[in-house]
C-alpha cells in the first residue's frame, strides 16, 4: 500500500466542485429517505461492539492519556456512527482495523503532536502507524489505519478507498458536519450521543482546526475551513 506522506491545501476550485458534489447527493438521499426509500433501522447502543482487543484498549488508553474529554468521545462517537451507517450501506471492514483508526484519527490536533509540521491528518496517521508497530501489529494493518487517518477529511477521496478509509471518513463526516446522518435513524443517533456525551463539541472543536490554520496555512484543512467549515460545524443536527 503506498501510504499519504503529505497533504496539503486543496485548490479551491476543486474543493468547491468536491463539495458540491456531496451536498447534492445528500439531497438526494434525504428527498429518497423522506418518501421511505432505504429508512435505516434503529439500532440499540448495546448492538455497536466496542472491540476489546489488547490492541483496541491500548490505544484508547493512548488517546485519553493526551486528549480532551469531548474529543475522546468524538472518537468513539466516530466509530459508533460508522458501524451505524456499515450496517445501511452493507458494508464489510476489519472492526478492529475500523475502531483503531477511529480512535486514534484526531491524535494530530492535541499536544505534544499539534506543533508538528503538516497536516494534522497525516501527523495523527505517522503517530498511530508507529504505536500499532511498536505494539507488534502487522505492517498491513499499521498502513491501512495510517491510511484511514491520513485520509479521514479528504473529500471526494476517502470514499473511494477501503471499507475501513470510507467508514471513518463517513463516521466522523456525521458528528462534525452532519455528513451522511440521514443514513442513520434519529434513534440511533440520540442513542450514540446519549452514551457518549458531545460536551459542547462545536464550540470546542473549531478552535482546534482554527489553530491549525493560522499556524500551518497551506494545510489540508485551511481549504475545508476557507469555504465555512466552521459554519458547517455548527450546522451539524446536533445541540452541541
Amino acid at each position: 500500500m503506498q501510504l499519504t506522506k503529505s497533504l496539503s491545501r486543496t485548490p479551491t476550485p476543486v474543493l468547491i466542485s468536491r463539495f458540491a458534489r456531496l451536498e447534492i447527493g445528500g439531497l438526494g438521499r434525504k428527498i429518497a429517505r423522506a418518501f421511505g426509500y432505504r429508512r435505516p433501522d434503529n439500532i440499540a447502543i448495546e448492538e455497536i461492539k466496542i472491540p476489546d482487543t489488547q490492541l483496541a484498549l491500548d490505544a484508547t488508553e493512548l488517546v485519553e492519556a493526551c486528549s480532551p474529554q469531548f474529543l475522546v468521545n468524538h472518537s468513539i462517537r466516530t466509530y459508533c456512527f460508522g458501524v451505524a451507517i456499515a450496517r445501511q450501506l452493507d458494508i464489510k471492514a476489519d472492526m478492529e482495523v475500523f475502531y483503531l483508526s477511529s480512535i486514534m484519527h484526531d491524535l494530530g490536533l492535541v499536544d505534544p503532536h499539534d506543533k508538528s509540521e503538516g497536516s494534522f491528518e497525516v501527523v495523527g496517521a505517522d503517530v498511530a502507524q508507529s504505536f500499532m508497530l511498536e505494539k507488534g501489529a502487522s505492517q498491513e494493518k499499521a498502513d491501512l489505519v495510517h491510511e484511514a487517518i491520513a485520509l479521514h477529511s479528504a473529500v471526494g477521496i476517502a470514499a473511494k478507498r477501503e471499507a475501513e478509509i470510507v467508514l471513518v471518513h463517513y463516521g466522523a463526516g456525521v458528528d462534525v458536519i452532519g455528513f451522511r446522518a440521514e443514513d442513520i435513524s434519529s434513534e440511533t443517533r440520540d442513542a450514540i450521543v446519549n452514551a457518549y456525551p458531545r460536551l459542547d463539541f462545536k464550540q470546542a472543536f473549531i478552535p482546534l482546526l482554527k489553530t491549525q490554520v493560522d499556524n500551518k496555512p497551506q494545510c489540508h484543512i485551511a481549504g475545508h475551513y476557507s469555504l465555512g467549515f466552521a459554519g458547517k460545524i455548527k450546522a451539524a443536527p446536533f445541540v452541541e
